[in-house]
């Protein structure tokens, strides 16, 4: 099995490409931009470049895809850094020139829809980073959370392991980025529970696959991004659910159909992240709440059960839309530590 390629990182002065894959989003909803732009160059040091389409809502796959391959081009460019996500990047992935990209790799931060891009790279054999957009991370209110802080400087800065650790509280909460006052306040948290592990009686480690559940059955439908189900033997399998809150049902069904293929056995090990239990457009109770988590780690481990029985699993990780947020490197070396309960990415 061939090693992912971890591209070289960017410095502190260093240009780094900020793009929009999946919809210009910044140019009708300035204020998280904005903000998570100025922090990228003020508390990272980090000289953001924008792209044409990056606040253009509407523009065409083959527009945004030359966005991307321009990027990756430019030797001046660092690092390439979704602003938000969205719902349609998977036709962008039919544009991106794999050749160019292949020859110049650099890392590309971004989750959600931006899986696509993620798993497109893992692909190519470099390693890309789930997670860390403009919008949501670097443009959080109030302030950046830093354990988020501290995931995205490793991730982006250094080459060596980190250690993911719990979250003593969380938020998913999100206030109306049209407004001002939302960017003054920090964010509404709660307590968080802890993670919940499985089969944790051993040691694993292997390299990471995966991104927003939704989006990963996506490409498995249209063949995209994935690569014969051996290439991942042995690895890590990373999932969460995002703002489109899939029922326990459809987390199932999702997870059987990869094990039908042949995919999910392939894994020793799956961190899934905490579930998102509100959107603005669907809002649960407490005791919703804890039964939705419950039921989606309940069909998670129904599925591992049936075609993965011996995998170690972690759930409620800080990896997806929930706040804060740690990187997972695709690709990457990930090692899940089960005796001692603890999960070291290397970035």
């Amino acid at each position: 099995m061939t090693v992912p390629i971890y591209p070289p990182k960017p410095q502190p002065g260093d240009c780094v490409a900020v793009v929009s894959p999946s919809r210009g989003l910044p140019g009708e909803v300035p204020l998280p931009y904005e903000l998570g732009l100025r922090r990228l160059q003020e508390d990272f040091q980090l000289r953001a470049v924008e792209y044409p389409t990056t606040r253009t809502m509407g523009a065409s796959p083959q527009a945004r895809a030359s966005d991307i391959n321009a990027a990756f081009a430019d030797p001046q460019i660092k690092a390439v850094i979704a602003s938000v996500g969205g719902s349609d990047q998977i036709t962008v992935l039919r544009h991106l020139d794999s050749d160019l990209i292949r020859a110049n790799p650099k890392p590309f931060f971004g989750y959600s829809d931006n899986t696509n891009l993620v798993l497109f790279l893992r692909s190519l054999g470099l390693v890309s980073f789930h997670g860390g957009m403009v919008m949501t991370q670097y443009g959080r209110p109030g302030t950046l959370h830093p354990m988020t802080a501290e995931s995205l400087r490793a991730a982006l800065f250094s080459s060596g392991e980190f250690e993911l650790r719990q979250a003593p509280l969380f938020g998913e909460v999100l206030g109306s980025w049209q407004d001002p006052r939302t960017f003054e306040v920090e964010p509404q948290m709660e307590p968080a529970e802890g993670w919940i592990w499985h089969n944790a009686n051993r040691v694993v480690e292997g390299a990471g696959w995966g991104g927003d559940l939704e989006i990963v059955s996506w490409l498995l439908m249209a063949d995209l991004a994935v690569q014969p189900v051996e290439v991942y033997s042995g690895g890590v399998l990373f999932l969460e659910t995002g703002d489109s809150m899939p029922s326990a049902e459809e987390v199932y069904v999702i997870m059987r159909s990869m094990g039908e293929r042949g995919l999910l056995e392939q894994f020793s090990a799956l961190l899934m992240g905490r579930p998102k239990t509100w959107s603005r457009h669907r809002t649960l109770d407490a005791g919703q709440k804890t039964q939705f988590r419950q039921a989606q780690r309940e069909a998670a481990l129904r599925a591992l059960t049936e075609y993965a029985p011996q995998a170690v699993a972690v759930f409620d990780v800080d990896l997806g839309h929930t706040d804060p947020q740690l990187v997972i490197p695709c690709g990457g070396t990930i090692r899940v530590d089960g005796p001692e309960r603890r999960v070291f990415v290397t970035y």
